[in-house]
């Protein structure tokens, strides 16, 4: 059957099973938003209009988040494909994967600087996994195909279509492939068997080992498979930022978050550990610190699917390259046959006091002060009050940290935040498409003042949907992470980091229609956080908190992991 460009674009997210597209519409776009309009709820798609393309970004990014499914988004050509940028660069630098399409001028006017023109297969070409100019109305089918099998595969990531306007108007048959195959792209799922045993040989032997999870390990939905590495092995282990909820929190073995703002405890086992056992870890400077003196008595096992990422930053004495799940599996049948052969595993008794006597001498605190709110305090009573149930999104700061620290998180893909790229404004939309795919799960947006001014206006957009989202508002009239890096390296020299001028939240939220409350005491905070989690639909949860608080440890930049600031 014959269709047009618009079409064959809506009858190809059918066939990829995609239910939800953020997007905002333009010139270049129009014969697409004509076709959603026409036929867009017959083929079960819902589209949600966000107030900024870089919001349609963040929200798709939530979405593959939380659900592990490829995230869509949809925007025009020009200024609608830039402000997509820094969603396109958060989803690269997290593994995230995305479809991106994007409106261009037509065909023949690529080139002459024609209105809303701009070259975004040039300007992603470092931030995307792939991308791809349609140039051929015939091609358009395999394109998306390959651009779905391309970001779900692998190591995951953004990949963007961009579409000239010609190319969604012109008709051809269509006809969608079932499978794909690209010659010169085939990513590793077992790894090699002698990397396997080699690996497996170190982990027996180590008397002081740490298993260190990353993302990877939640994208490749590994987390079984490390648990019962753990167990098997006895191994204390740690989680970056974005591998939080890959291994439980609550489990004997969790050691919590490692790195920048890790424990004290985590941070003094593997500054001390001989054998760090990294699984879909990309060894980054926020978790390293000054990589000559990162665990430099240790030997490293590095396991990832992207051969790029292995050996990169630190040495690989044991490089593994394949899929985390598989890998893990293969690891496990491995132990299995070393220790049926006579191979002993150490107890590592002595190994797992020592780090249970770091934790007791220096835990995650914060001082209560009268009736002063500690974004401490409400962290852990959001915990408590949600049973650590939630997804939980956040911005990018303190707030973002002490949520890390504090939340515990015990599921993989119940922590959605930007980690690599760090982008601010993340927090909200990133929940909103955490919630449009799990409508009856409670989802928290924890954000700064600072944050959520950069996608406030997706206010419209939960209240159009009734999207139910509960933002978490921590607000301190700073910037707040930038603060406290001025007071402890600047000599509290701080520069442009006061949010002087700020509106009133609450009358904010309820002139765009969303209920809103706020807490300015501690005595408060338990009966606001009740209340409001509890009602239906979206609410903004306003907590006025300790303007000068801070986020401890901290490693300082350029520093060990051994020289954390404690307090």
């Amino acid at each position: 059957m014959k269709m047009r460009g618009a079409r064959i674009l809506l009858e190809a997210l059918r066939c990829e099973n995609v239910k939800h597209v953020f997007g905002y519409p333009g010139g270049a776009v129009l014969h697409i938003y004509d076709e959603l309009r026409l036929s867009g709820e017959d083929l079960g798609i819902s589209h949600y209009l966000v107030r900024h393309e870089q919001a349609a970004l963040f929200a798709a990014a939530g979405y593959a988040q939380a659900t592990g499914q490829t995230g869509v988004a949809l925007v025009t050509s020009g200024p609608g494909g830039t402000n997509a940028v820094t969603g396109i660069a958060n989803a690269f630098m997290d593994s995230l994967p995305l479809v991106v399409f994007t409106g261009q001028v037509p065909t023949h006017l690529i080139g002459n600087d024609a209105f809303q023109e701009a070259d975004l297969t040039g300007i992603t070409r470092s931030c995307t996994k792939h991308n791809y100019l349609v140039k051929r109305v015939e091609d358009l089918a395999t394109t998306i195909k390959e651009a779905f099998h391309v970001a779900s595969t692998g190591r995951p990531g953004p990949v963007l279509v961009d579409l000239p306007k010609d190319m969604t108007a012109q008709m051809c048959e269509f006809s969608y492939p079932e499978t794909i195959q690209m010659r010169s792209y085939d990513p590793p799922h077992f790894a090699p068997q002698k990397q396997i045993k080699r690996a497996v040989e170190a982990m027996i032997s180590a008397e002081r080992p740490v298993l260190y999870i990353g993302g990877g390990a939640i994208a490749a939905n590994a987390h079984e498979e490390v648990r019962h590495l753990a167990e098997r092995l006895n191994l204390p282990t740690t989680c970056t930022l974005m591998g939080l909820g890959a291994f439980p929190a609550s489990h004997p073995l969790s050691l919590g978050m490692l790195g920048m703002h890790g424990g004290y405890w985590t941070n003094m086992a593997v500054d001390n550990c001989d054998l760090l056992i990294s699984i879909g870890a990309r060894f980054d400077d926020r978790v390293t610190g000054k990589l000559t003196e990162f665990a430099v008595g240790a030997k490293f096992i590095h396991v990832d699917i992207d051969p790029s990422c292995v050996g990169k930053n630190v040495r690989a004495d044991y490089p593994v390259i394949g899929d985390a799940k598989a890998v893990c599996r293969q690891m496990l049948t491995e132990i299995d046959e070393q220790t049926s052969s006579g191979s002993r595993i150490q107890s590592r008794e002595h190994w797992h006091s020592q780090i249970a006597d770091w934790k007791r001498q220096h835990p995650f605190w914060f001082k209560e002060e009268g009736d002063i709110i500690k974004p401490q305090y409400v962290i852990n009573e959001l915990r408590r009050i949600t049973n650590g149930k939630a997804i939980v999104s956040s911005d990018v700061g303190q707030h973002q940290m002490w949520t890390a620290q504090l939340y515990s998180f015990e599921e993989p893909r119940q922590w959605l935040n930007s980690g690599g790229l760090g982008a601010m404004g993340y927090g909200f939309p990133a929940a909103m498409g955490a919630a449009t795919a799990f409508p009856d799960q409670l989802v928290v947006a924890v954000v700064g003042d600072g944050g959520f001014q950069m996608s406030l206006n997706e206010l419209a957009t939960i209240k159009q949907y009734n999207i139910p989202v509960k933002i978490l508002l921590i607000n301190n009239g700073y910037l707040g992470m930038v603060r406290q890096w001025q007071e402890q390296f600047y000599e509290h020299r701080y520069s442009q980091s006061d949010m002087e001028v700020a509106p009133d939240f609450i009358k904010l939220a309820e002139a765009y229609g969303v209920p809103a409350v706020r807490a300015t005491k501690s005595s408060e905070v338990t009966k606001v956080l009740e209340e409001a989690l509890s009602r239906p639909g979206p609410v903004l949860i306003e907590m006025k908190v300790a303007r000068e608080e801070n986020v401890f440890p901290i490693v300082p930049a350029g520093a060990a992991l051994k020289d954390m600031i404690l307090a």
